[in-house]
């Protein structure tokens, strides 16, 4: 698991970004919401998103240099990829879970209140 964790962190967002905004798209979603999840996690401007997509920041790096982690996401709750997100000891892959769990929500329909816990 540990090495796992070492190839997802040193992974470029840049590659891992277009995951998101495909799984998104698939059910009639848009990029635009999935930027502005991660804007709302990470506390990033999308001009700010988009300077660590064309840098090739590294998933370490992104959430490292995040200018402000929402409060709120301590209470993004659930399973993914069969893991509780709450009960997910690393800080760092933790906080790929909270995005992995938005993500998730939003594929699924739910409505982007809901999902950015306002």
């Amino acid at each position: 698991m540990y090495k796992a964790n070492e190839r997802l962190f040193a992974m470029k967002f840049a590659d891992l970004f277009p995951h998101y905004v495909r799984k998104a798209e698939r059910k009639g979603r848009s990029q635009e919401e999935v930027e502005r999840i991660v804007c709302w996690l990470t506390g990033y401007d999308r001009a700010g998103l988009v300077r660590q997509l064309e840098r090739g920041s590294d998933v370490s790096t992104f959430f490292a240099e995040a200018p402000a982690m929402h409060p709120d996401r301590a209470s993004i709750r659930g399973v993914v990829c069969g893991v509780r997100v709450e009960a997910v000891e690393d800080p760092l892959m933790r906080e790929i879970r909270y995005l992995d769990k938005l993500v998730d929500e939003l594929a699924k329909g739910r409505a982007m209140e809901q999902i950015l816990r306002a």
